[in-house]
């Protein structure tokens, strides 16, 4: 059995639980998504309380395992379509600097060239200051996507921990050379 698909998930007034052709539909004061559902595998209920379960129809281990996934989906939709997810990054550097025109997330990392990258639809970047940024969006796989992609440009490096991190990531420093 599944520890994590028995929990049961709350729903804020604020958003529903509808569950259409095999896709469930959340939607919340954020936006909605939809998270493909599967009848065959797994049956759903909400209570008068307001709170959404899934029960498996048969019990497998690999049904078992598949629970706490699909718990774990249907969950990250709910808290995306009402707070919303967020990541924040860090660039530390000489000279580096994120500015934001329109689509587009523009990237000064200390290369002969500025690096321009898209921002994909649903994601939101606020630039704080211009070595600070925050990634908000409602799919959480779909910010924490951009913020690797974001971060896989300037790896941060051991030396002097210079390149782009999440806020509060730990970085291993290694010792330089010695005389």
């Amino acid at each position: 059995m599944s520890k994590l698909g028995k929990k049961i998930i709350v729903l804020p007034k604020e958003s529903s639980i509808k569950l259409e052709n095999g896709n469930l539909l959340v939607k919340g004061p954020k936006g909605s998504k939809t998270v493909e559902f599967n009848e065959k595998l797994f049956s759903s209920k909400v209570n008068d309380k307001n709170e959404f379960q899934i029960l498996p129809n048969k019990k497998t281990k690999n049904i078992s395992v598949l629970w706490g996934t699909y718990r774990s989906l249907v969950n990250n939709a709910v808290v995306g379509v009402t707070k919303g997810h967020e990541k924040n990054l860090e660039m530390n550097g000489v000279g580096f600097r994120a500015n934001l025109k329109g689509e587009d997330l523009f990237l000064s990392l200390g290369f002969s060239h500025e690096i321009k990258y898209k921002v994909p639809k649903g994601i939101n970047i606020k630039i704080e200051k211009q070595t600070k940024m925050q990634i908000t969006g409602i799919d959480k796989e779909l910010v924490t996507k951009t913020a690797s992609e974001i971060k896989s440009i300037k790896p941060v490096e051991p030396y002097k921990a210079k390149g782009i991190k999440e806020k509060n990531q730990y970085v291993i420093r290694k010792e330089g050379k010695k005389k």
